[in-house]
């Protein structure tokens, strides 16, 4: 894969045919902001969303050779696509229209509105951005098209396996399960899934009712979160349980090498949001396609 575009030197890079694009590069110049890779020169010199290539797309190659053309805006223009990312939260699954009858009811989205919002979000010329980019953008340091958003899932339920992953695959859509790994380490379910941390043991009451993750100390949580990053073999971001966070939990997670944490607060991603208190568009039991576009467009 080589790469091209004003201002780029940047050695080629392997590719794997048949997986997600991976670590693309995000490159920085001066008194600009990056826009992405583009299939073509044309492509890039246009900003066509659906010729953006990202972590979200499978690598295809012919001729065991591709240039990917990189673009930029000015600050300018970055600012004013106004762009704010929202990060979608699911949980359960149901097959049953009139949704499930226990406590946690309003968990369990029904597959066939899930449906139903991926295939809007695959067919409406929504950007996926991975969670790399999201990190630059919050830095100022790359454009993300206002149409951009960020599909996760929290707990790996086995209902996210049986009922929401065929879905996943179905639409090609990237979608991010937040695994808790001392409750299990299924290996990815669909190359459009990316297990992250939802810690590896603290998804559990402490000592005064909230999470373990806000009663223990710097060490224990970047103990626990080391050990859940290298069972997942990842640790750029992670789901707080049950949302709950402070200072300290925010230090376990920087001296377990993790960047980004997303919470249960709602609201949308801009440029300077906290990387480590990401808020959410939270989803529950009936919310149809209707409810899903008055969130996202």
């Amino acid at each position: 894969m080589s790469f091209v575009g004003e201002g780029i030197d940047l050695a080629p890079a392997l590719q794997a045919t048949g997986t997600l694009y991976t670590s693309l590069p995000i490159p920085v110049r001066e008194g600009a902001v990056f826009a992405g890779w583009y299939a073509s020169a044309r492509d890039a010199a246009d900003l066509t969303v659906e010729a953006r290539l990202n972590g979200a797309d499978m690598v295809t190659c012919d001729e065991r050779e591709r240039t990917l053309h990189g673009a930029w805006v000015s600050p300018e223009r970055h600012a004013a696509e106004d762009a704010r990312i929202p990060i979608l939260m699911y949980h359960q699954f149901t097959p049953r229209p009139e949704g499930e009858d226990h406590w946690l009811r309003g968990n369990y989205a029904y597959i066939g509105d899930f449906d139903d919002h991926m295939a809007y979000i695959a067919t409406s010329g929504f950007y996926l951005p991975t969670w790399d980019e999201l990190s630059a953008f919050i830095d100022g340091e790359i454009l993300l098209p206002s149409r951009s958003v960020i599909v996760t899932d929290d707990d790996a339920d086995q209902t996210w396996f049986d009922l929401a992953v065929p879905v996943i695959d179905a639409h090609e859509v990237l979608a991010t399960s937040f695994m808790v790994t001392a409750w299990r380490q299924d290996p990815p379910p669909s190359p459009y899934v990316l297990r992250r941390s939802h810690t590896h043991d603290m998804h559990r009451a402490g000592e005064n009712g909230d999470g373990r993750i806000v009663n223990e100390g710097v060490d224990v949580i970047a103990a626990d979160m080391t050990t859940s990053a290298d069972i997942l073999g990842a640790a750029e971001v992670m789901a707080y349980p049950f949302g709950h966070h402070n200072e300290t939990a925010k230090q376990g997670l920087r001296d377990a090498g993790f960047e980004m944490a997303r919470t249960i607060e709602h609201g949308y991603v801009t440029v300077g949001t906290d990387k480590l208190a990401l808020p959410t568009i939270r989803i529950d039991y009936g919310m149809g396609l209707d409810a899903l576009i008055a969130r996202i467009g």
